[in-house]
């Protein structure tokens, strides 16, 4: 673990020392790509258990109008504060469903998912107090009580990003090595035996998503803080899908991966979205069936495989052990 720790705050530092040096445009991107591979990172706890989310876009609206909400209604300006209650409001919202959601797998979970999704977004659609279909700006926010610049607002949110999505990174790295996280590996393996075992495995796939959730909402606040802006589209079906996306081309090896996958997306839709405006979608499906093809592990298999296999199997196996120990000594 610490390791772990020491490597990501050697991370943080770098990339806000990089993010210094950077233009504008390129900033911006960055921004997107951590406050939405923050919200590709829930979804890869999932898949850890073998299920993926097809509605993201619930948590990852949430997030964004609680803490859009919260900064034009009640004065509350800190985005430290905002993103914060942003993540706390998008696990509250899907704290309700999770038991429900823990029930199911394969499509039965990403339909039920994607329908939750939708349903936020035709409440916000139909509800002109929360700005109907065209949404509302946001407030400038603040960062631990100072006042942001037009011109530093980039670079504040840049570097506030990193650090909150430093922080929930390596909190996940070590929930992925931890018992818990080991299990949900069995489970996507062999969910009966886990059971077997005496593991609860619909106790830890709904805390799972609850974790998820507070990472989705986490996501929606930096993004609406960014970009000033908040509208119903946030839970639309295709910005879930853009997570899956991004969580597919990373896969669920590794936490670094989600973050490359999240910020080759963006700069792939940015300029194709600048050389083909009309057909941008096409050059996004085109780079995704050729990740697929040669990486169809994702990206963080390139280096996975690299590890010595006495360390791949160290981290893949344990979990069974780990559980079969518990339902001993509890025996």
């Amino acid at each position: 673990m610490r390791k772990t720790v020491l490597a990501g705050i050697a991370a943080i530092a770098v990339l806000s020392a990089i993010g210094v040096a950077m233009p504008k445009w390129l900033l911006f991107t960055a921004t997107m790509a951590a406050s939405h591979g923050v919200v590709t990172l829930g979804i890869v706890i999932l898949m850890r258990g073998g299920v993926v989310s097809f509605g993201q876009g619930l948590v990852f609206g949430a997030g964004g109008y609680a803490a859009a909400l919260l900064s034009n209604h009640t004065g509350l300006q800190d985005a430290v504060v905002l993103v914060l209650a942003g993540g706390l409001a998008a696990a509250l919202v899907a704290a309700p469903f999770a038991p429900l959601l823990a029930r199911y797998r394969a499509i039965f979970f990403a339909m039920l998912t994607l329908a939750l999704s939708m349903v936020l977004y035709g409440v916000l659609v139909k509800t002109q107090a929360l700005g109907g279909s065209d949404g509302f700006n946001v407030a400038r926010p603040t960062i631990l009580g100072m006042e942001l610049t037009a011109e530093g607002a980039n670079l504040a949110m840049y570097l506030l990003s990193v650090v909150v999505v430093g922080i929930l990174s390596i909190a996940a790295r070590i929930y992925f090595d931890s018992t818990r996280g080991l299990v949900a590996l069995a489970i996507r393996q062999n969910e009966l035996r886990v059971e077997y075992l005496g593991a609860s495995v619909r106790q830890l796939m709904a805390g799972d998503y609850v974790i998820a959730a507070f990472y989705g909402g986490v996501g929606g606040a930096l993004t609406a803080l960014s970009l000033g802006h908040i509208e119903p589209n946030f839970s639309y079906w295709t910005t879930s899908g853009e997570f899956v996306f991004a969580a597919i081309l990373a896969g669920h090896h590794s936490v670094a991966a989600v973050y490359l996958a999240s910020f080759a997306l963006e700069m792939v839709r940015s300029f194709s979205t600048m050389y083909f405006p009309n057909t941008w979608q096409l050059a996004l499906g085109l780079f995704l069936l050729v990740v697929i093809r040669f990486m169809p592990e994702g990206i963080g298999s390139l280096w996975w495989r690299q590890r010595p296999r006495a360390r791949r199997v160290k981290a893949s196996e344990p979990a069974a052990r780990t559980v079969a120990g518990k339902a001993g000594g509890a025996a």
